[in-house]
This record gives C-alpha cells, sequence and structure tokens, in this order.
C-alpha cells in the first residue's frame, strides 16, 4: 500500500544583494589598522531573511564579526530602482544562485582618520 506523501512545492530562490558591515576578530584577515569592513555580497534565498541569515552564518565561519546588514533587493528590484549593474555583478549573482552559495564581491576596510 503506498501513501500520498504531501510535497511542498519548491518556492523559487532570488539573488540578494547585501551590505554587511564587519567588526574586528582575530584571525578575520582584514588589514592592520582597519577598524572594520564593508562587504558586498550576493547570496542565494527564498527570502531577503533567509538570505541574511546564510550570509552572517557563512562570514562568522569565516572568523568575520557581522554587525549589520543593509539589503538592497534582488536584481529586478534593483532594476526598477534605476540601479545600473553591470554585466560582471550580474555574472557574480548568477553564480551565486548556480552554486546556491554567499559571494562576497567586494570589501573595502575601514580606518580610523585620528
Amino acid at each position: 500500500m503506498t501513501e500520498d506523501i504531501d510535497v511542498k512545492p519548491k518556492r523559487p530562490r532570488a539573488v540578494y544583494t547585501l551590505l554587511v558591515e564587519v567588526g574586528r576578530k582575530t584571525g578575520d584577515g582584514l588589514p592592520k589598522g582597519a577598524t572594520g569592513a564593508a562587504l558586498m555580497c550576493y547570496c542565494a534565498g527564498v527570502d531577503e531573511a533567509e538570505a541574511v541569515r546564510e550570509t552572517v552564518a557563512i562570514l562568522k565561519q569565516a572568523d568575520l564579526a557581522p554587525l549589520d546588514v543593509t539589503g538592497y533587493g534582488t536584481l529586478d528590484e534593483r532594476l526598477e530602482e534605476g540601479h545600473d549593474i553591470d554585466e560582471d555583478e550580474r555574472g557574480l549573482m548568477a553564480r551565486a544562485l548556480d552554486e546556491n552559495s554567499v559571494i562576497v564581491a567586494q570589501v573595502t576596510p575601514f580606518f580610523d582618520k585620528a
């Protein structure tokens, strides 16, 4: 006898653009004298909340100390807002979706001007 198994349909995934501010932590790999950094990331998820959770978890595994995350939405949302998105950036977004991964596209260290 076979039973019907309820199979939830897969929710479509999208890639979210996230700007993550990180503080200092031993072994974080940031330059000497940096007080932290901003990381531009692309992460696939069924919604932005999932993308944020996944990104923060991966960054913590990489010995970084996430402090704040700002979401800029999906490719379509960004295009609707008038963002100029070049082919390189679109390629990184496609890679994040294909690999179901977090891509750190840019790291900008912060330094005190004291």
